[in-house]
């Protein structure tokens, strides 16, 4: 499974410590930047994992900005994506099982390593149950 990663300064930190972990796993994650804390647009790092994931040059994307939630909407304006603030286990759990996220999305000012890793993990280990949930984002996708 190939995973892509990208924050704004706000998430660089944290996005480098999701990397560190997983390399020491033997998984190596696409950074798709920042490469450094400097100040930057979120919307900017967004667009570069929009094409991405639609274009299925990494199969789950993970973005991080100060609280997640500016980059989720950047992500979200586009059509085939759905990028899910993973705030706590369940919803971590439910992002994938009945919504089929493609993006992991997480706050660099406002979660610790410890949750984050075990949230992708949880993510990582849910199945999409489709069902009734396959037809309700097919009207997402539908623009209803």
């Amino acid at each position: 499974m190939k995973i892509a990663i990208a924050s704004d300064h706000g998430g660089f930190e944290l996005k480098e410590q999701i990397k560190e972990h997983f390399s020491s796993l033997g998984t190596t994650l696409q950074d798709l930047g920042t490469c450094s804390a400097d100040s930057c647009d979120y919307p900017d790092i967004a667009h570069k994992m929009v094409p991405t994931i639609l274009n299925k040059q990494a199969d789950l994307g993970i973005l991080i900005c100060g609280t997640g939630v500016g980059i989720s909407i950047a992500a979200n304006r586009f059509r085939g994506i759905r990028a899910a603030i993973l705030y706590d286990d369940f919803t971590a759990e439910m992002a994938k099982k009945h919504n089929d996220a493609n993006i992991m999305v997480f706050g660099g000012r406002t979660m610790k390593i410890e949750d984050v890793i075990r949230r992708i993990n949880i993510f990582l280990n849910t199945e999409f149950e489709g069902g009734r949930h396959s037809k309700r984002l097919a009207k997402i996708e539908e623009g209803i």
